[in-house]
């Protein structure tokens, strides 16, 4: 993807990261989990191109759209999908090489950084501990618990209303997703978006993004305004 340099090399006053695709490589525990819900529930088998869709978007949404579930069977196709998921989240997940450095990185030049996920704030959380993460972020902004809160331009409004809360500036802030639910929120919110290719999106996704990266010292030389890494 072509970008300006002058417009990528800036300085950002904070950054929001999505979770699943972008910190942590989840579908393998998000795939397990849809799959024992969707037996438990009296559904179909799913394929695995299939069950990988449902990476990113809110659980409800998707559902309601891919499966013509109503609005009652999605949300008790959600309370069953958590139950599996308590365990997946933290046993079958990674985090992406590299994004430890990179949160140091951040964290070192005085870089506020939030979390901006579709996931529940309490399970963001959760993992983010899990892995020994939290420390690096100011604000873990997620779903809320009831999927009042759950569209990704809605999650980011809140992440950037509760950062501004506890003073932080942002004026310049930056979304770093995988999927085209993160450029479509961040857009809305007036936020430009940059993709990592090591997640779940495919190349079109990408369409609107500031920039496309494709390693963590690409990403670190963007986020952090430096020469753009080969």
């Amino acid at each position: 993807m072509t970008f300006e340099t002058s417009e990528v090399l800036r300085s950002w006053s904070c950054v929001l990261f999505d979770l699943d695709g972008t910190l942590t490589d989840s579908a393998p525990g998000i795939m397990r989990s849809l799959e024992r819900m969707f037996e438990a529930i009296g559904r179909p088998v799913h394929t695995e191109d299939e069950l990988k869709a449902y990476v990113g978007p809110p659980l409800v949404t998707a559902l309601r759209a891919r499966e013509d579930f109503t609005e009652a069977e999605a949300a008790h196709a959600l309370e069953v999908y958590r139950g599996f998921a308590e365990e997946s989240d933290l046993v079958d997940n990674a985090v992406f090489p590299g994004i430890l450095g990179l949160l140091q990185s951040l964290q070192a030049d005085g870089v506020p950084v939030a979390t901006a996920t579709s996931k529940p704030t309490s399970r963001a959380r959760r993992i983010l501990d899990h892995f020994g993460l939290t420390e690096y972020f100011t604000f873990i902004g997620g779903a809320s618990d009831d999927e009042t809160r759950a569209e990704k331009a809605d999650v980011i409004a809140y992440t950037l209303a509760e950062l501004e809360k506890l003073g932080v500036d942002t004026s310049r802030p930056v979304m770093v997703g995988d999927r085209f639910y993160d450029v479509e929120g961040a857009s809305a919110n007036d936020v430009p978006t940059i993709m990592v290719e090591w997640g779940y999106g495919s190349p079109a996704e990408a369409k609107g993004a500031l920039a496309v990266v494709h390693s963590i010292d690409q990403l670190r030389s963007l986020l952090l305004g430096q020469a753009l890494a080969a």
